[in-house]
C-alpha cells in the first residue's frame, strides 16, 4: 500500500510586490536582491487575506484536479497559522464542504511539505484514511520585519495542495520512501522569539510584559543556514535515492524547496545533477515555505518541465532545523496554471 498523488492545485494572492516596490521602504536595491536570492517579485496577502483563505483556494483546485470533491482527511502544513489556537485545517475542511473529516495542522517550516507527505502517507498506510487532502499554505510575509533587508526580500505568500489516494507502491504518483531529519541544537539560526509559551511565561502581567517589536518577527542567520541547507539537503537527497534504488542520473527533475536560487544551484552541483534538471520559480513567488514544493511542481508541470513518467526527487530544508527528501514518478493528472 502506498500514497499516490491523484491531484494538484496551487494559488497565490493577487498582490504582486516587485523588488523596486520593497525598496521604497527597504535599504536595498533590485540588483542586490536578485543577485543574492534570484527573486524579482513575490505575492503578499492584503485586505484580510490569511493562510486559511490561501489553503482553501489551493485545496479546491487540487480536489478538482483529482476529479472529486471528497476526501477522508485534511492536513495543512503551515508556519503562519491564522491563530495560535485553533488549527486552521478544520476551518479549511469546513469551507471546502468536506464535513466532519479529521483535520489537523503540521508545523515544520520550509520542510513542511515533505514532512506532511510522510504524515499523509502514514494515514493511508495505517488505514486511517483512504484519501487525504494535503495543503501547504503560508501568509508568512506577515511574520517578517518589512525593514529587515536580510529577510523581507526573501519571503512570499502562497499555497499548494495535493490529493493523495491509496494505491500501489510501483504505480506513477506513489510517494516514498522518505528521508527525514532535524537538529534542534541549531534552532536559533531561524526563529521568531515572541508569541509562544516561552516568551509569555517569562513576561509579567496580563499583557505578557513589554516585548521588543523586533522579537515578533523572524530572525535569520544567513551564512550558517546556507551551509546547513546545502549539506543537509544533499545528504538527505542521496539517502532518498538510495532507498528507492535510483542513481542521480535517473532523476529527470529535482524539485527543491525554493529558499534561495544559490542554494538550489549549490545542491544540484553537490549532487552532480545533469544541467537543466533543477527547475525554479523563486524568481516569481519568493520563498513560500511549506507551499514552495507543490507550487513548483504545479508551475513545472504547466510549463512542460515535469512530464508524466518523469522521475522526481523532492528535497527541502527549513527552521527547526529540519530537512527531508522523497521520490516519485510523475503521474498523468490534470494540472491548471497557478491562479
Amino acid at each position: 500500500m502506498a500514497a499516490v498523488i491523484a491531484g494538484i492545485g496551487g494559488w497565490i494572492p493577487p498582490n504582486a510586490v516587485s523588488n523596486d516596490d520593497l525598496c521604497t521602504v527597504l535599504d536595498s536595491t533590485d540588483e542586490w536582491i536578485r543577485t543574492r536570492t534570484g527573486i524579482s517579485e513575490r505575492r503578499m496577502v492584503t485586505g484580510g487575506l490569511s493562510t486559511r483563505d490561501l489553503a482553501v483556494e489551493a485545496g479546491a483546485r487540487a480536489l478538482k484536479s483529482a476529479g472529486g470533491s471528497a476526501v477522508d482527511a485534511v492536513v495543512v502544513a503551515t508556519t503562519s497559522p491564522d491563530r495560535l489556537c485553533p488549527a486552521v485545517a478544520p476551518e479549511v475542511a469546513a469551507l471546502l464542504g468536506l464535513g466532519t473529516v479529521p483535520a489537523f495542522d503540521l508545523t515544520s517550516a520550509c520542510s513542511g511539505f515533505v514532512y506532511g507527505l510522510a504524515t499523509a502517507a502514514g494515514l493511508i498506510a495505517s488505514d486511517v484514511a483512504g484519501s487525504v487532502l494535503f495543503i501547504g499554505a503560508e501568509a508568512f510575509t506577515t511574520m517578517v520585519n518589512p525593514v529587515d533587508r536580510t529577510t523581507a526580500p526573501i519571503f512570499g505568500d502562497g499555497s499548494g495542495a495535493v490529493v493523495l489516494r491509496r494505491g500501489a507502491a510501483d504505480e506513477p504518483g506513489a510517494v516514498g520512501p522518505f528521508d527525514l531529519g532535524s537538529d534542534g541544537a541549531l534552532a536559533d539560526l531561524l526563529a521568531i522569539p515572541a508569541g509562544g509559551s516561552r516568551q509569555r511565561s517569562a513576561s509579567a502581567g496580563p499583557g505578557h510584559g513589554a516585548v521588543p517589536e523586533e522579537d515578533w518577527f523572524l530572525r535569520m542567520e544567513g551564512r550558517p543556514l546556507y551551509t546547513q541547507a546545502v549539506e543537509r539537503m544533499s545528504v538527505s537527497a542521496r539517502a532518498a535515492l538510495d532507498r528507492v534504488g535510483w542513481s542521480v542520473g535517473d532523476v529527470d527533475s529535482f524539485i527543491s524547496h525554493q529558499a534561495n536560487v544559490r542554494i538550489v544551484q549549490a545542491v544540484a552541483e553537490e549532487l552532480e545533477l545533469p544541467e537543466g534538471r533543477a527547475p525554479v520559480n523563486i524568481d516569481r513567488v519568493g520563498n513560500t515555505l511549506a507551499a514552495s514544493i507543490p507550487l513548483l511542481m504545479n508551475h513545472a508541470a504547466v510549463r512542460g518541465d515535469l512530464k508524466p513518467g518523469d522521475r522526481v526527487l523532492l528535497s527541502a530544508f527549513g527552521a527547526g532545523l529540519s530537512w527531508g527528501s522523497t521520490t516519485l514518478t510523475w503521474p498523468e493528472i490534470a494540472v491548471e496554471e497557478v491562479q
